[in-house]
């Protein structure tokens, strides 16, 4: 038995951890692992890859990044914009399955989030067996209640955060600290409550500028002198809209800039001298946190478990404390995004947090 291991989209901390879960648990099977690099595209023809073993593997665990490289472009890019899907051409997907079965590839294991695992559904309906485990540092998968790389990401933020502190309280400034987050707020939130943020915008809840200015001067009547502002990419002000990056190329338009439009609005308005930090990148790489390191571990386990029952076309999936599976038709379905109304934004708003609602 023979199965092929791939990334799919942003590198995020644990990916080497499932790769050592995958391999380790494999290997108890008698069964090889074929690791496909840089994503999808490792498997055009004649196919890049290489045989992993788990005396290779044994000690990725704690490793950042991916041995195998992964990609979020190319040819088998499942995501056309927002909400929109693209339909992989045949002659494509044959190509991929001639280099599979020429490698004796019996199974695939396919890492990654909305778009990479949209791209593994239209693989396993055409015919190819096809298991998916969720990643993304956004968390924003609504079939999992939690992805690996998340707790990382949520770590810089809230370490970035404590540093802002001290330099803010210096110079009593407002700092301005613009995380990633599309769509789906789950980072600006959990890493702005860590880090005592004293007002988190995201992308559910269309926020003030001026009820933003309000409570920094509020806090400054208190006696504090400076203020943290947590910004995800993907906020926009009410009746506004994203702050784009970057509009050329394939996929979705890259985001980012709302922490400078946000930092000058804020400085106009309160009179305060205010910076802007855009952590970008620094949120994917490092080493994972314990958490991703065995969740990572747990999801590569179960992906060769549901080969091995032959339960093909569904997402490894972590609930209550457990990890299962589901379809991974409803795992694409619909994002996961923060209630603007729920429990954890009740609590921010309860302890003084601002949203710019």
């Amino acid at each position: 038995m023979r199965i092929g291991l791939l990334n799919g989209g942003g590198d995020c901390p644990g990916l080497n951890a499932v790769t050592h879960g995958v391999v380790g648990a494999a290997a108890r099977l008698g069964w090889e692992v074929l690791g496909f690099r840089d994503g999808y595209e490792g498997l055009l023809s004649p196919g890049d890859y290489k045989l992993l073993r788990v005396e290779k593997t044994e000690g990725i665990l704690k490793l950042g990044g991916t041995i195998l490289g992964t990609s979020n472009r190319g040819h088998f890019a499942g995501k056309v914009g927002e909400g929109g899907v693209r339909k992989i051409p045949a002659e494509l997907m044959q190509d991929a399955f001639r280099t599979l079965r020429k490698l004796g590839v019996s199974a695939l294991v396919c890492v990654g989030g909305d778009g990479s695992l949209t791209t593994a559904l239209q693989f396993y309906q055409e015919g190819f067996p096809v298991v998916g485990v969720p990643k993304t540092i956004d968390n924003d998968l609504q079939a999992t209640a939690t992805t690996f790389g998340f707790d990382s990401a949520v770590q810089v933020v809230t370490d970035s955060l404590d540093r802002l502190h001290t330099t803010a309280e210096s110079h009593s400034r407002v700092m301005v600290l613009e995380v990633m987050g599309r769509h789906a707020g789950w980072i600006a939130l959990y890493g702005g409550i860590a880090g005592g943020a004293s007002s988190i915008l995201i992308p559910e809840i269309p926020f003030s500028y001026e009820k933003v200015a309000e409570s920094i001067l509020e806090r400054e009547r208190l006696g504090f002198r400076s203020s943290l502002v947590v910004v995800a990419e993907g906020a926009a002000p009410l009746g506004g809209h994203h702050v784009v990056k970057d509009t050329s190329g394939e996929g979705e338009v890259r985001l980012g800039g709302i922490g400078d439009v946000v930092a000058t609005k804020l400085a106009e308005l309160t009179g305060k001298e205010t910076r802007c930090t855009r952590l970008g990148h620094l949120q994917r790489g490092g080493s994972p946190t314990s958490l991703d390191r065995v969740l990572g571990m747990r999801f590569g386990v179960e992906a060769v478990k549901l080969i091995e029952e032959k339960r093909f076309g569904r997402m490894v999936s972590y609930q209550q404390y457990h990890v299962s599976s589901v379809l991974i038709e409803d795992a694409v379905r619909k994002l996961k995004l923060v209630d603007p109304e729920g429990e954890i934004v009740e609590a921010a708003k309860s302890v003084g947090i601002c949203f710019g609602d």
